[in-house]
Order: structure tokens, then C-alpha cells, then sequence
């Protein structure tokens, strides 16, 4: 067998987390050096209960994987801070984006059927997307004008965040007519939000930019139109039940809710107020079952869907998708031509696959994301994530109720604390 050569840098951790004492060697091995060492697991540990000690966050939790073994775990601070309940591994928390990656898993499944191509337009399942238009600014009367669709939107471009959907406050004319539509209220069904969607105009020609926003949305109702099953009752029978991810859910029973993490405000260094608003999103059941957004879950759930995907489509003896349906999904699908691509390259050296982004290159700064080439991923609004190290075998779940999104570098400093220091 072929030996390779690995630099391997051992760590020890002063009480900063960041001074470290470098000292390099080299291994002759025949096999990648494990990445969770007690080493990583100190630092995981100091980075995480800093953030708590700062005041920054109520509660964090983490769950690694590598080579099939659970390697690290643990959890600091609250989850509840006026009920002094801590953050635990059962802890039921929102992850907003990151019920996307699960919608592109449901379409997908139907890809795999045969029942649809990548490159269809999406008119052609969801006809409210007929006859859209393309805005172009506004006139003199600050109204609106528009130019036709030079091609449809496509379903690769709903997969990748390049339909054109506007998505901002400040799109002169645009973005009030995005509001006024008020197509993801929580009441309409998803017939609703396509049927006001399609009358807004898009914000650009589709395929000519990435711009972050409601098409995993549309996805949701074309999983809906193409198999015939509403998408909450799809998305449970392929993809959460078989890998009996039981806890991730749209709505939460009141004898679960207990359990379910409080939310948090960053107002200043050090000061969180409680978020009020959120709660009933998951208390009440509502018509709009979002693709993008929604979902609830708790570490271990969300550590079988990111097994599934590092094992290539299976768990535990059951196949979602089949391993070339996760390589494609982790494939970049943005061409090089698509030059404005909205705050995506503050992720890093990333492109975008279907519905993950897509690490392509090696950090070049120490300021960058640590993370391997092929390493696919997403998080979420409140500061949550996750990703897929297919290199290493290497799955990881971070925790935390954190708005606004991480301003704080937490992130970064857990993913230095996983892969080590830059350069790595």
C-alpha cells in the first residue's frame, strides 16, 4: 500500500484558545490523520464556553462525527436563561436554512424517478411562473418597467439560488411590490405564494446572477405538484422517516415544548434579550409549509441527515439518494460567468451545488472559513450550521438561538477549533 506524507501539527491550548505552541512533525501513513483529537476537542471546548462567558450567546451544543464515530459532543450555557434550563443534547432548536438541504434531498428523490430534468422550466410543473417579466428600474413616476424573460427560470436554477426572485428592501419600486405581495405569510398555502410570486417581477434575467432567497420555497411546492402529495407529507415519508429523524418537524407538540430553545437578540457586547416573536411559528400549525425555512430539529436528528450525505445517500441499511445524486448535489453548479453573486464569497472559496454551498479551493487567508476542498454545507439564520468533510469522513452540527446572524465570528472560530489553526 502507498504511504502519504502528512505535516501534523500538535496543539496545546493556553486559556485564550488561540495562543498556541506549534510543535510540527511528520508520520509516515497510509491513511489521513484523524482531524478530532483530544487536542481539537480542548479547543472546541474553550472556543465554545468562551462564547457563553462572553455574554455573546445563551447556549451553544456540538456534535462531530468522523469515520463513522461519534468523537466529539457537549454543550454550554442555556437554552433557557430566565428558566435556567441548559442547553442540552435534546434540545429542540429552529434551524431556518437549514431545512433547505432537506427540501433539495425531497426534490431530489423525484430526480432520481425520472420525473423531472434539472434544466426544465419550472413553468412547466407550476404554471403561476408563466409569462413572468424581468424588472429594469423605474420610471420618471417611480413605477416599475420590466423586459421580457430572455429564458424561463429553470429548476437548476431554483437549486442554486440563480432565478432572479427580488429578495431586498431596497430595490427602488421592486421591493414594494416584493412586500406588498406578501408571498411567504405564513397563511398562504404554497399555491398562494407562487400565485403572488409570479406577478412580482423577477429582479434579474435568470442564470445571470446568485442572489440568496425564496427558491428553495418554489421548491417545496414543485416536490408538491410533481409527486401529488402536499410537500409536510412528502418531505416526512422519503426523507424524514426513513432515517427516522422524528424530531424534525414543522410544528412542535406541547409535550416537546420544554424542550424547545429560546431564541436570543444581540443588542450590544455581552447583552441578549429573548426573542418574542418566533415562538408561535412552531406552536400553531400554519397553511405555508416552507422548503427554506421551518423546520425544528435537535442535534442527533440533524446528525443523521448529515451521515446520510457523507455515506453518499444511505443510513443504516436504508437509501435516500444514490451516491452520483449526492456527488451532483455537492457539485458546483455556478459557472464562472456568474460574476455578481451577492455576499456568497464572504463564505469563503465557495461555489454553490444544489441548495449547499460548495467549498472549491483552500482558504487563502487566515480571516477565511477553515474547511477541505469538496466540503459541502449550510447554517442558518440563527446562527446554526452544519457540514459534510467528505475527505475525512468528518460530519459536523453546531447549536445555537443566535440573532442576528453570526456577528461574532463563532463560526470561524468553531470551525478553527475543529481543522486547527490556518494554515492547516
Amino acid at each position: 500500500m502507498k504511504k502519504l506524507v502528512y505535516s501534523i501539527l500538535f496543539l496545546i491550548i493556553t486559556t485564550s484558545c488561540k495562543e498556541v505552541q506549534k510543535e510540527e512533525i511528520t508520520i509516515q501513513t497510509a491513511v489521513a490523520p484523524t482531524i478530532i483529537t483530544k487536542t481539537a476537542k480542548a479547543r472546541i471546548d474553550c472556543v465554545l464556553q468562551n462564547f457563553v462567558k462572553s455574554g455573546n450567546i445563551a447556549g451553544v451544543s456540538a456534535l462531530i462525527f468522523e469515520n463513522e464515530k461519534e468523537v466529539y459532543y457537549n454543550a454550554f450555557g442555556y437554552a433557557d436563561i430566565k428558566a435556567n434550563k441548559p442547553m442540552e443534547r435534546n434540545t429542540i432548536v429552529q434551524i431556518y436554512s437549514m431545512t433547505k438541504p432537506i427540501t433539495g434531498t425531497a426534490l431530489m428523490t423525484l430526480f432520481e424517478e425520472g420525473k423531472f430534468k434539472l434544466d426544465d422550466p419550472i413553468s412547466k410543473y407550476i404554471p403561476e411562473f408563466e409569462n413572468m417579466t424581468v424588472y429594469t428600474g423605474v420610471d420618471q413616476n417611480n413605477k416599475v418597467r420590466t423586459e421580457p424573460l430572455q429564458r424561463e427560470i429553470s429548476i437548476r436554477d431554483i437549486t442554486r439560488h440563480t432565478a432572479g426572485f427580488p429578495n431586498r428592501s431596497d430595490i427602488p419600486g421592486l421591493s414594494t411590490l416584493m412586500q406588498d405581495a406578501d408571498a411567504l405569510n405564513r397563511e398562504n398555502t404554497l399555491t398562494q405564494m407562487a400565485e403572488k410570486m409570479g406577478k412580482t417581477p423577477l429582479w434579474f434575467q435568470p442564470g445571470t446572477q446568485w442572489e440568496y432567497g425564496p427558491s428553495v420555497d418554489v421548491q417545496a411546492l414543485l416536490v408538491e405538484r410533481i409527486s401529488g402529495i402536499p410537500y409536510a407529507n412528502y418531505v416526512q415519508k422519503f426523507v424524514l422517516e426513513p432515517l427516522k429523524m422524528n424530531e424534525t418537524r414543522y410544528y412542535i407538540p406541547e409535550k416537546d415544548r420544554d424542550r424547545f430553545a429560546k431564541l436570543y437578540i444581540r443588542e450590544a457586547e455581552g447583552k441578549l434579550v429573548q426573542d418574542s416573536v418566533t415562538y408561535s411559528n412552531y406552536t400553531e400549525h400554519w397553511p405555508l409549509t416552507r422548503g427554506g425555512s421551518g423546520l425544528t430539529s435537535t442535534l442527533d436528528n440533524y446528525m443523521r441527515f448529515a451521515q446520510m450525505l457523507v455515506h453518499e445517500g444511505s443510513l443504516d441499511n436504508v437509501q435516500i439518494l444514490k451516491p452520483e445524486t449526492v456527488q451532483l448535489m455537492a457539485t458546483n453548479q455556478l459557472a464562472d460567468s456568474i460574476k455578481e453573486r451577492s455576499w456568497l464569497p464572504s463564505k469563503g472559496e465557495v461555489g454553490f451545488g444544489i441548495d449547499f454551498a460548495v467549498r472549491v479551493a483552500p482558504p487563502k487567508t487566515p480571516e477565511e472559513n477553515n474547511g477541505v476542498v469538496g466540503e459541502f454545507y449550510w447554517d442558518g439564520a440563527a446562527s446554526t450550521l452544519f457540514w459534510v468533510d467528505p475527505v475525512n469522513k468528518l460530519t459536523a452540527v453546531l447549536f445555537v438561538q443566535l440573532f442576528p446572524y453570526d456577528q461574532i465570528n463563532l463560526h470561524k472560530e468553531f470551525r478553527d477549533a475543529v481543522y486547527g489553526p490556518y494554515p492547516f
